[in-house]
């Protein structure tokens, strides 16, 4: 069993639990993932790991409550345990030799973003993050990219904190403003990843994009989490997450990613109406 060390609320919607977990805690790098289960009949779903601990054993994960399994997870506390917590399960992300990087990160993507720049900054690395999201009270993060960029770009669509703006408003001025970069890496929601992509493939800028489809097993024996990356399938439970964005098919990732929407809505909703009656 693997026991919740720590549980955190950092905004209304979004949760950091850390875990102990030795073993995963041991092989973890940044980009890599996990599976868990809450109990022994629950859905298995895959969670980024957002940090860890070799010498605590421990690793953290940071989820939004948006279904039925991460609402069951969200009413766990510290010191209880979870069934499954296993992992490292994709590949981790290339940091090695780079030397300038931009950073992009939307929402709770921001999440899977920050050990990436708190990696490469720890490796020299010039970092600039560039974190949006949709208004002041769902930030999450803020001292962390503070303290493992070189510049950070704060945006928020109704301008409630940083500068109002997209993301990619913040990566154009920066890139016109005369910044090179070896490599721009990007993470959160599908349609930010996109038109990241678009940004950078006007002016010929490497962009890595981290994918986190519908996944079940994470081995690539289910097929779930496939995409089509330059014309071809591809798994990123085992090939990825990390894929070259200018080859990936957003289109059809976003088609893929909303089949279930209905069917996970009404689990969430089933599941949050379970939790009232247990509190009557």
């Amino acid at each position: 069993m693997y026991k919740i060390i720590k549980k955190q609320s950092l905004n209304p919607t979004v949760t950091l639990m850390e875990i102990s977990a030795p073993a995963v805690a041991k092989k973890a790098e940044p980009g890599q993932f996990i599976i868990l289960r809450t109990d022994s009949e629950g859905e298995r779903i895959p969670l980024t790991i957002a940090d860890f601990d070799r010498e605590k054993g421990t690793v953290t994960i940071i989820f939004q409550i948006v279904g039925a399994t991460t609402e069951k997870l969200n009413h766990m506390n510290e010191g209880d345990s979870l069934c499954d917590f296993v992992g490292p399960l994709g590949r981790a992300t290339h940091t090695d030799g780079l030397k300038k990087v931009a950073v992009v990160g939307g929402g709770v993507g921001c999440a899977i973003a920050l050990p990436v720049a708190k990696k490469l900054h720890s490796l020299g690395c010039e970092v600039h993050s560039v974190i949006g999201f949709r208004s002041r009270d769902l930030v999450i993060l803020e001292k962390e990219f503070d303290e493992n960029s070189t510049l950070v770009k704060k945006m928020s669509d109704d301008g409630s904190w940083g500068e109002k703006g997209l993301v990619t408003d913040a990566l154009r001025s920066l890139i016109e403003s005369g910044e090179k970069y070896d490599e721009v890496i990007t993470i959160g929601p599908l349609i930010m990843m996109k038109f990241v992509c678009e940004l950078t493939k006007e002016y010929g800028i490497k962009t890595i994009a981290s994918m986190n489809p519908v996944m079940i097993d994470g081995t690539g024996m289910c097929g779930g989490c496939r995409l089509s990356v330059g014309g071809k399938t591809v798994f990123a439970c085992v090939d990825g997450p990390d894929f070259d964005g200018h080859l990936i098919d957003f289109d059809e990732a976003m088609s893929r990613g909303s089949m279930y929407r209905d069917f996970e809505r009404h689990k969430y909703e089933e599941t949050c109406n379970l939790f009232r009656k247990e509190v009557k």
